[in-house]
């Protein structure tokens, strides 16, 4: 008995010893868990990309317009520096104008004629001389607009070049209209294309027309 009692007591010291320095460490208590990291100091957070990543707003269509379905020379002349290209369309149809911006009959072709010489002079290229029967036959036509507002706009633009006797009356008249329109529009875009649309009084920037 004496024997057995001996040597259950060098077996308990024997798994004590073990335990202490032998052992491999248990995860869950590690006293020093930090110290035994790979490169902690050269961890970094990565910023989120892909689906997550924050994206600059963009339009997808803006339209510039309306311009008379013959005459888009000049706000084409005005886009070409973007250099577009392929994000460049137009949109054809009939709107109808219930505004336009005249001056009064001049009371023959001969009277309409040298209006229209004084037009040249002060830079109006756009004008139509009216010469259908009626009450407003040798009327000079200095645009139609779909709103009140685009016809005064256009007014006073005729007003700053020192042309006298124009007005703005309502006038309601079917018209072949295009409408030109950009693709892909980002913020800096839209401020770009909102400047050169003020070149030209009376026409609108605007989202595209749903469907185009």
């Amino acid at each position: 008995m004496r024997a057995w009692f001996l040597l259950l007591i060098a077996a308990n010291l024997a798994f004590f010893a073990w335990s202490q320095y032998l052992a491999p460490p248990d995860g869950g208590t590690d006293p020093a868990p930090l110290s035994r990291q790979i490169d902690a100091d050269k961890l970094k957070v990565v910023p989120p990309t892909g689906v997550g990543a924050p994206r600059t707003a963009s339009l997808p269509c803006l339209e510039w317009g309306s311009f008379p379905s013959a005459d888009t020379a000049r706000p084409e002349q005005l886009l070409e520096p973007l250099a577009l290209g392929p994000r460049l369309a137009q949109r054809r149809g009939d709107e109808t104008a219930h505004w336009w911006v005249y001056l009064p009959p001049q009371g023959s072709r001969q009277a309409a004629l040298r209006k229209a010489d004084e037009l040249k002079k002060l830079g109006v290229d756009e004008y139509f001389i009216m010469q259908e029967e009626g009450r407003w036959r040798w009327s000079i036509s200095l645009g139609v607009f779909r709103s009140e507002e685009a016809a005064r706009a256009r007014l006073e633009s005729m007003q700053s070049r020192r042309l006298r006797g124009a007005q703005v009356g309502e006038r309601d008249t079917q018209l072949a209209r295009v409408w030109i329109q950009v693709r892909d529009v980002d913020a800096a875009l839209q401020a770009k294309l909102k400047d050169i649309a003020q070149a030209l009084p009376g026409t609108e920037l605007r989202e595209c027309a749903s469907g185009n």
